[in-house]
């Protein structure tokens, strides 16, 4: 029997990058995208590469190109740090698992480096996987840790733990990183929200414009442990559009959502340096009425739009720039 599992990307709403600085966000999953991890029981354990995992070029442009689109590494990473860490989990647990040995292999269609947790979300479609296979329940808030601890402790990549509870949850989430809550339980306050009450979403991404979370985290990181008061006041100022972002959701006060979600990026610009390329597309979004942010770390934004008519207008605007827009089909649970 073969098991398929999957995830999907993550659009961060309001409160980003503040979720790894005991802050605050608001994310949800989208299944434009997907991640999906097929496994099956064989003699011996083998992770199959994809064709992101290739070593074999017809020349050095081919190798060059498939570089400056996946990066230096692809997914066979992910997958051999997640059984390492689902399995010293179980041993550390006392959660007993069987001898059985398994192959594993992996597809994405979810655009690389562009902020939409492309790797967390083949980790997390990995760990269902591997739960489904060995019969073991983990909780979705314990899930998100063990996703981040494979992608920070074993892979050496800045991030913090929105997108991974977003995945694990699978549902619109609240997210408060309290310190005090995180320091003793070891993960945050999560409320399930209503998508009814969003307002209406576009994505939109440029592939040319990917870089991965750690160029934006691990500056940011220097600061804010170095006590940078810019940096400290920026963190606070994200919860707090957060909050007031959850307040209007309950109104139904699209127009403060709108404005929200515009200072939320207008705050990130005056505290992190950003490319000309990103600075433009937000820009080039802005121009047509909608509100624009970042999804993630760059490379992909999100915003709110009025209408059908603002939606295509925005559509013809960002398409003439090679930026390609969506809108989102957002995940709930059952």
């Amino acid at each position: 029997m073969i098991i398929e599992t999957y995830s999907y990307p993550r659009a961060a709403v309001i409160g980003n990058p503040s979720d790894g600085y005991f802050g605050k966000t608001i994310a949800f999953v989208f299944s434009n995208f997907i991640a999906r991890v097929q496994l099956y029981e064989t003699p011996e354990l083998e992770i199959r590469p994809e064709r992101l995992d290739l070593v074999k070029f017809s020349g050095m442009k081919e190798l060059a190109d498939d570089v400056s689109y996946a990066g230096y590494y692809g997914g066979l990473r992910l997958l051999k740090a997640s059984v390492k860490v689902f399995y010293e989990y179980c041993s550390k647990n006392g959660i007993p698992l069987d001898q059985r040995n398994f192959t594993i292999r992996y597809h994405s269609t979810i655009p690389l480096r562009l902020g939409l947790a492309g790797s967390s979300a083949i980790i997390t479609a990995c760990f269902k996987a591997l739960k489904q296979f060995f019969g073991v329940k983990i909780a979705p808030e314990i899930l998100a840790n063990l996703v981040l601890s494979v992608e920070a402790g074993e892979l050496g990549i800045a991030a913090g733990l929105q997108d991974r509870v977003a995945q694990a949850f699978e549902h619109p989430v609240f997210m408060d990183f309290n310190r005090e809550h995180m320091e003793s339980r070891g993960y945050g306050i999560y409320h399930p929200l209503d998508a009814r009450c969003f307002p209406s979403f576009y994505i939109a991404y440029r592939k040319t414009l990917s870089e991965g979370t750690e160029v934006t985290h691990n500056n940011l990181r220097a600061r804010f442990e170095f006590g940078d008061p810019e940096v400290l006041a920026a963190v606070a100022r994200w919860g707090e559009l957060t909050t007031s972002f959850m307040e209007a959701m309950k109104r139904k006060d699209f127009r403060a959502m709108h404005e929200l979600m515009n200072e939320n990026f207008d705050l990130r610009r005056k505290t992190i340096a950003i490319s000309p390329g990103n600075t433009e597309m937000v820009e080039l979004a802005r121009s047509t009425g909608v509100s624009a942010k970042f999804t993630g770390s760059g490379g992909a934004i999100i915003g709110t739009y009025h209408d059908e008519e603002m939606f295509n207008h925005l559509r013809e605007v960002m398409h003439a720039h090679q930026i390609d827009v969506i809108k989102p089909e957002i995940v709930t649970r059952q």
